[in-house]
Parts: C-alpha cells; structure tokens; sequence
C-alpha cells in the first residue's frame, strides 16, 4: 500500500469513528435524557440547600470527574457564582497515601466519609460500571445518606447493582470505552448546563 493509499484509509478510519460517535449520540438521546434530567433536579436541589457535589472515578473518568468539577467551582457558559463541587480523583496525597496504607479500593470511599454530608450528591462515573473503588463509594454514599449519580456504560455493571431508589442512573448504551466515554463527556455538559438553568434561570 503507497503513502497516499494509507491517507486515504488512515481517514476513512477517523470518518468511521466520528460517524459511529455521531450515531451512538442520537440514538442514546431518547433514553438517557430523563436519567439526566432527573440528575440535574437532584443536584440542583442539593446545591441550592447548600450541599455539594462529589466526583470520582479512574483513569478518562477521573478527568472528567476533574473536568465536571472545574465546571461547577468556576463556570461553565454563564457568569453565575461558584458552585460547590469537589473531585476524589484530584488530590494525590490522599489517593496515594489510601492506596498505600489500606487498599487502592477505598481511595474514595475514605474521602467520601470524610468529606460527605447527607444531602450531598456523589457523580460516581465508571465506564464498565465494575470499578471496585467506584462500587465501594457508592456503598457508603448509601450508607451515609447521599443521593448518587451514577454515570456507567456495558449495562452499569456492579455500580447499578448497589444504586439506591433514590439514586440515578445514566448507563450509555454501548460495550465500547472510548465511545461510552465521549458520551459521558456530553451528559456531563448537559448537567452543567442543565444546573445553570435551574438555579439561575434561562441565559440571556
């Protein structure tokens, strides 16, 4: 195959992933826009009674627990004031030091009981929904009277299995990490967005 030929298919690849993205993006729509809605009503609520919003997960997750965070304590499309929100996959002090002296497992569980109040919402996101350190936070989230957001993918896997009634579950429709993870990315601007509404109103 000649350089030119490899191009050609190197882009058809790329213009294969975007389609199938793009696809996965509308057909997931219909069934994950009430799980987020009804994750936005939850946070909301808990933001306005002057709760907070804790993040975790491993790996892309834990950036977009960062990412979503960030989004939150500075801002995401509007000038409004801070929101609280914190993510257990930032401070390497407390991951490493956890890992170390107990168990990678509980890294964010023992923040979780450190730092959750009831009325807090836990954003627990893993993409296979089997991560043991996500499974073992959302255990306590229960046990400690917080509402989770569950933010999953391959049918939610041991995370959907320890959720709550009260709790939410968003579990994209596809086995695929890289195509789950891009949808995480656009329900967590959707939450973002979703906040800024209710809490402030429609923007101008």
């Amino acid at each position: 195959m000649g350089h030119a030929d490899q191009n050609a298919a190197l882009a058809e690849r790329i213009a294969a992933h975007f389609a199938d993205s793009a696809r996965l993006k509308v057909a997931a729509a219909q069934p994950l826009a009430g799980p987020i809605a009804r994750a936005v009503e939850a946070m909301s609520a808990s933001l306005r009674a002057g709760g907070k919003v804790l993040a975790c997960g491993n790996g892309g997750s834990a950036a977009d627990a960062q990412h979503f965070a960030a989004e939150l304590v500075n801002r995401f499309e509007r000038e409004r004031p801070p929101l609280a929100a914190l993510s257990l996959a930032a401070d390497t002090s407390n991951l490493t030091s956890i890992a170390n002296d107990y168990s990678y497992d509980q890294v964010f569980e023992k923040q979780l009981r450190a730092l959750g109040r009831p009325g807090d919402v836990l954003l627990a996101i893993s993409t296979s929904g089997n991560s043991p350190s996500v499974v073992a936070a959302v255990r306590a989230a229960r046990e400690l009277r917080l509402r989770t957001v569950a933010l999953t993918g391959r049918g939610g896997g041991k995370t959907g299995e320890a959720l709550g009634a009260d709790d939410v579950h968003i579990c994209v429709p596809h086995e695929r990490t890289m195509r789950i993870q891009e949808v995480h990315l656009l329900v967590l601007h959707c939450l973002c967005d979703g906040i800024d509404l209710q809490l402030f109103g429609a923007n101008s």
